[in-house]
């Protein structure tokens, strides 16, 4: 007796930030269509399966590699808020599945009415060239403007896709340092550990003592919050390979803004009267704020 040959489990993949960036898409292959994918353990009504079957059809032809979120229809919620019944998309060539999402509603403008982070994981494996049904909440305080958008169909859902965290240069900077010096920066932020979402950290880049011994150190404020951050003064400490604290000073600053996302060097001086060692050993070294008590 012979037993049935096994077929081979199909590779699935999971949905990141990079595959919802538009620069994934192929725009080499004319539009394709998706095909509701509604799994048996569901127990759908027949009923509801036709109505998403006309709103997949409907839908707008997707690119290749293209992951997408269809709103179908938006109920206001009793104490604020919506419910947004949507489809969603994908036309990757391998089955995929999601797990924590940021998705935004959007005005006629396209201006953010509300942002959520949803568990994108009881979607299931989502099959290639197919379309699932997925409902999203968004209550009273997931709301950012108040825009009524009950009695308007111009609204939106989108995946919020999040820039890059790129390099900002200060003003002072932009034109004077050399352009190598500039792509070492951009090097360094692209290389750096992920910040967690509303992170911001002081990462150290350069030290040294000058000939009038102070002590200069070079710093990059990282900002991953969504918002721009200012500073109008930063206390700070430095160790150097003693692991011991051998400078400190509170250094005053003006119209210094980090915007949301990026990276913004830094140089700080802490002048020779703050130095508390008359050797620095910079072989090893770290700077970081402290609270200034």
């Amino acid at each position: 007796m012979f037993g049935r040959k096994k077929k081979k489990a199909e590779e699935s993949q999971t949905v990141t930030e990079d595959m919802l960036q538009d620069n994934q898409v192929d725009d080499s292959v004319e539009g394709i269509e998706t095909e509701l994918s509604i799994p048996d353990e569901w127990n759908m009504r027949n009923e509801d399966r036709y109505v998403y079957a006309f709103h997949n059809t409907v839908s707008p032809k997707l690119k290749k590699n293209q992951i997408s979120v269809y709103g179908i229809e938006l109920k206001p919620l009793m104490n604020d808020g919506y419910s947004v019944n949507t489809l969603i998309r994908s036309t990757v060539k391998k089955p995929i599945s999601f797990g924590n999402t940021n998705i935004l509603l959007l005005d006629p403008d396209k201006n953010v009415v509300a942002r959520k982070e949803f568990d994108m994981s009881k979607l299931g494996t989502l099959p290639p060239n197919s379309a699932r049904p997925l409902k999203f909440t968004f209550r009273k305080e997931d709301l950012v403007n108040k825009v009524d958008l009950s009695d308007n169909d111009d609204w939106a859902i989108a995946f919020e896709l999040k820039k890059k965290h790129q390099l900002d240069l200060p003003d002072s900077w932009e034109n004077k340092i050399p352009d190598e010096t500039k792509a070492g920066l951009e090097k360094i932020v692209a290389n750096a550990s992920p910040l967690k979402p509303g992170e911001v950290n002081f990462m150290g880049i350069s030290a040294n003592q000058t000939d009038q011994k102070d002590l200069s150190v070079t710093v990059l404020i990282r900002n991953g919050s969504e918002k721009n951050i200012s500073f109008q003064q930063i206390p700070l400490a430095f160790k150097d390979g003693s692991n011991e604290v051998i400078a400190k000073g509170t250094f005053k600053l003006e119209d210094f803004e980090v915007k949301a996302n990026t990276s913004k060097p830094w140089t700080f001086i802490f002048p020779s009267s703050m130095i508390q060692t008359e050797e620095l050993d910079l072989s090893k070294w770290q700077v970081f704020p402290v609270n200034n008590q």
